[in-house]
């Protein structure tokens, strides 16, 4: 198998780019640092792309490797042949290579094995050929043994229909013909157990869908609604069409004698042994692309909510609200450090409301609060409301946001959290959390396992495994794109760096308190146990500002400082001249890049990436996403009506459309159909979490609280 082929034409790059990749991933080089350091010996490779390219270079040399293992079961069996062996090269999935081998796998005793033991192969053997030209049963009588316990004629007959149904069901080309037609003619329906029972999944208490047509987040709703006991689910398939396939290969002559019996074992061989094991492969591979296309979806919105543009230089205070045990708020200063907390009790059952607002005003004036990042869970309407009644009665200009709280509760009942504030309770934790969410997402999000952020659909019943690993990575790509300042990092944020381990990031910590601010990226090789390995894949992506060498600002690898400095000196810049402005207009003065490149030393592709990060030394890209509403008055759901035009923030997306938060406790619906006034497959060609959109009011109902809207 050329594995360097295969991902050649999968992925659309040429040989070379693949061969280089592969080396590049087997030296132990992160996808952060080949995407961004390496561009010029993959191509420019996409971050994506690679990521793409490492989880399907793993699939097939898992391949190769099962491959290697089931050819070398087969001739240590002494059964290998040369279509055989042809066969096995020519797999391209594990369920092919695991068809192949399944009649010489080590299996139960069955009752073909059984049917064997007793001597009945010649006579399904026999059978077989179709060519008795007597009764089958005068056949049979030739195998009553009483010593192997075939009794009867009809005995020995119903072992040989066992033996031959075993061998229609361990025939490779016919399950693989019977796994094709059942995927591209057969249903999958869904019933209720209970039909008088009302549940979140009634609309799947009489369905039918053809199997290659269903929607991924329909096959995730109904495995869960199978998996609370609320749903039975079949897969249907054509049998007809199956059945005629299996007679046409198997029953070759017209033959009274053996028709009949041939008919029955290819009926047994379907029904008992074949039809169960296709429809676990197929619900099993329906599930794979339905969680492989929501864990896509999921990734998506997490790296646009990790992207979201932090609001910086704003002392906030964050709003956690309950309602028994009161609300709690923390004041965080422009930095993030925690200058006080308080618990207060304007909602239910206590309704302070006065209290609350005196409490508040205090905290507005003793620390100057320019904004109010109020939680979205229980209670955050009544809050919301307080806050608008609050801000009418001061002066000061003070700004509120809804702050999506998905993953609060987790982080600030976490070990790390309690760590972070050790003499905090979780509710003085979690309103911290609020609040630093909007000065630094990324900083603060990364402290929450990626799949509790809550930007996804079915994210429990997915393989937990695949989901944290494809949420790592994206939680990894966008920390090495956004960049890390090594001196104000929390360990948490640093073991997402390219090349850094948990250990590794806990140490830079340590080091750091033990030390004071690193004044160089070179000093990193003191950290214990970050080498020079570590060192090459981290260095590029950690920021050191007001240091003693001012490209440690910038996003340059330390392996192309020397290169750089040439170039400033060749185009009349002073290296001091080099500070957190940047050389605006230094492009304007390289007429041939490749020509400097090769003076330089250096690729072309190397050199254009150097120019861009001098003209703006460490650029933030979420310096150009939207930046999120910051709200003053308050929308009730009562008050929207069909026509009304307004300004709201995606939440999130999934395969059906965007929740889009209006101002108003519940997010409105912007169906798929809804989107665009073109066709299009799915939401995210159009909208992302944390994107600002223009919707219009279609429909309210206040009663189910559902709120429809429309961006055409």
């Amino acid at each position: 198998m050329d594995i360097v082929k295969i991902l050649q034409e999968e992925l659309g790059i040429k040989r070379q780019q693949a061969e280089t990749t592969i080396r590049l991933i087997d030296e132990g080089n992160t996808i952060p640092f080949i995407a961004r350091y390496r561009k010029e010996m993959t191509g420019s490779l996409s971050d994506e792309t690679l990521r793409n390219f490492h989880e399907r270079l793993i699939y097939l040399r898992n391949l190769q490797d099962r491959k290697d293992a089931v050819r070398k079961s087969i001739e240590e069996q002494g059964k290998m042949t040369p279509q055989l062996d042809r066969n096995l090269e020519e797999a391209k999935t594990l369920v092919a290579v695991e068809d192949i081998y399944r009649p010489y796998k080590q299996k139960k005793r069955t009752r073909a094995m059984i049917a064997r033991e007793k001597g009945l192969e010649p006579l399904a053997n026999e059978i077989l050929l179709q060519r008795m030209n007597r009764p089958l049963e005068t056949e049979a009588e030739k195998y009553i043994n009483e010593e192997k316990k075939v009794a009867t004629a009809r005995e020995a007959l119903d072992g040989a229909r066992d033996i031959i149904a075993e061998m229609i069901s361990d025939n490779a080309k016919y399950r693989s013909y019977i796994r094709k037609s059942t995927w591209d003619y057969g249903k999958i329906t869904s019933a209720a157990k209970k039909t008088e029972e009302s549940s979140v999944f009634e609309m799947y208490y009489d369905f039918e869908e053809p199997v290659r047509r269903i929607a991924g987040y329909r096959v995730l709703a109904i495995n869960r609604g199978e998996k609370e006991g609320i749903l039975q689910v079949k897969i249907e398939p054509d049998q007809k069409r199956i059945a005629g396939y299996l007679t046409k290969q198997i029953i070759t002559r017209r033959n009274e004698n053996t028709t009949k019996i041939l008919l029955e074992a290819i009926e047994d061989s379907y029904k008992r042994l074949i039809a169960p094991s296709i429809e676990r492969d197929i619900r099993s591979e329906l599930t794979e692309k339905a969680e492989t296309a929501a864990i896509k979806v999921f990734g998506k919105n997490l790296e646009q909510l990790l992207m979201q543009p932090p609001i910086a230089g704003q002392v906030v205070l964050g709003w956690d609200p309950a309602f028994r045990t009161g609300c709690k708020l923390a004041v965080v200063d422009a930095t993030g450090k925690v200058l006080d907390t308080v618990v207060v009790y304007p909602t239910a059952p206590q309704n302070k409301v006065e209290e609350a607002k005196k409490t508040v005003k205090d905290l507005i004036h003793k620390y100057g609060v320019t904004l109010i990042s109020i939680g979205n869970g229980t209670a955050s309407r009544e809050s919301e409301q307080i806050v608008v009644e609050m801000l009418k009665e001061i002066k000061e200009p003070v700004q509120y946001v809804i702050t999506n709280e998905a993953g609060a509760s987790v982080y600030s009942a976490s070990k790390l959290a309690a760590e972070e504030f050790p003499n905090f309770d979780v509710g003085q934790r979690s309103a911290a959390s609020i609040a630093r969410r909007v000065q630094d997402p990324l900083a603060e999000l990364v402290k929450i396992e990626p799949k509790a952020i809550g930007v996804g659909q079915y994210q429990h019943d997915m393989n937990q495994k695949q989901l944290s690993q494809a949420l790592g990575g994206v939680v990894e790509a966008t920390v090495n794109k956004v960049g890390v300042d090594l001196n104000t990092a929390s360990a948490s944020l640093l073991e997402y760096v390219s090349g850094i381990s948990k250990t590794v990031a806990r140490n830079i910590v340590a080091f750091r308190e033990e030390n004071g601010r690193f004044q160089n990226r070179k000093e990193l090789l003191k950290v214990a146990k970050l080498g020079p390995k570590a060192f090459e894949q981290c260095a590029g992506f950690l920021r050191v500002t007001g240091g003693n060498q001012p490209l440690d600002a910038t996003g340059v690898h330390p392996e192309t400082y020397k290169e750089t400095l040439q170039l400033l000196d060749k185009l009349g810049y002073s290296r001091e001249e080099l500070s957190g402005e940047g050389f605006s207009g230094i492009s304007g003065k390289i007429t041939d890049y490749k020509a400097l490149s090769e003076e330089l030393g250096i690729g072309e592709i190397t050199l254009r990436d150097i120019v861009k990060e001098l003209e703006k030394p460490g650029r933030d890209p979420r310096e150009d996403l939207p930046k999120p509403i910051l709200r003053t008055d308050v929308l009730e759901i009562g008050d929207l009506k069909p026509g009304m035009q307004l300004k709201g923030t995606v939440r999130n997306v999934i395969d059906f459309g965007a929740f889009v938060d209006i101002g108003v406790h519940q997010d409105g619906l912007v169906h798929i159909s809804q989107m665009s006034e073109k066709y299009i497959k799915h939401p995210l060609e159009v909208v992302s979490v944390g994107d600002v959109v223009d919707v219009t009011v279609v429909s309210v109902d206040e009663k189910k609280k559902r709120i429809q809207l429309s961006m055409k």
